[in-house]
């Protein structure tokens, strides 16, 4: 898919960029600046799972620049599901409207913008997949908002589980297996995945 390749090109000019120069201001500075995008090992595996479920109502919490949501729109086109996917960044959100309507898949996704806690209370219940990848801070506050409105059998992928000096990642992974119903693995993909299903007695 070419906006596939445009993102993966961009992802190479930025790894360049900062092992030639140093980091300028502090690092939300610096990393709302870049992609931070899964790469394409999560993607796939991404979509492999969300292509699993029948027309899911998938949740992404963190839209970035949209790179996931590419694969995951790709998912809800072949299975009749659709996406909603919340960023506190509205250019950020721009960014990834108009990467998504080179694709072909914006009619497959719903863009929020706002506070990721607020937007996750508004949503209805009947939630198949969740994709959680937003500052690590929030993993946990997210997983309490959106457990209760999971479907039996829902799917969710949390990202950079295994960065060094995770603390808060580590708290997650307590958390989320902590779940009635929840069964989870960590599995050494890209920056670590913690996949989880929820299949409630």
């Amino acid at each position: 898919m070419a906006v596939l390749d445009a993102y993966h090109e961009r992802m190479r000019e930025e790894d360049g960029r900062r092992q030639e120069a140093p980091r300028t201001g502090g690092p939300a500075d610096w990393r709302d600046q870049v992609l931070l995008a899964v790469g394409p090992d999560t993607g796939k595996l991404l979509n492999i799972l969300a292509r699993s479920l029948r027309a899911p109502n998938m949740l992404e919490i963190g839209t970035s620049y949209g790179y996931s949501g590419i694969w995951l729109a790709e998912a809800a086109q072949a299975t009749g599901g659709r996406l909603t996917t919340l960023e506190l960044q509205d250019y950020k959100t721009a960014y990834a409207r108009e990467m998504a309507e080179k694709a072909g898949l914006a009619d497959r996704i719903d863009f929020k913008v706002g506070d990721a806690l607020q937007l996750i209370a508004e949503l209805p219940s009947g939630i198949d997949f969740v994709l959680l990848d937003l500052w690590k801070d929030l993993y946990e506050p997210c997983l309490e908002a959106f457990y209760p409105k999971l479907n039996p059998g829902a799917i969710i992928v949390a990202d950079n589980m295994l960065r060094p000096g995770g603390e808060e990642v580590k708290r997650y992974g307590r958390a989320v297996r902590a779940k009635p119903g929840m069964t989870s693995i960590l599995l050494p993909v890209g920056s670590g995945l913690e996949i989880s299903r929820f299949e409630p007695a």
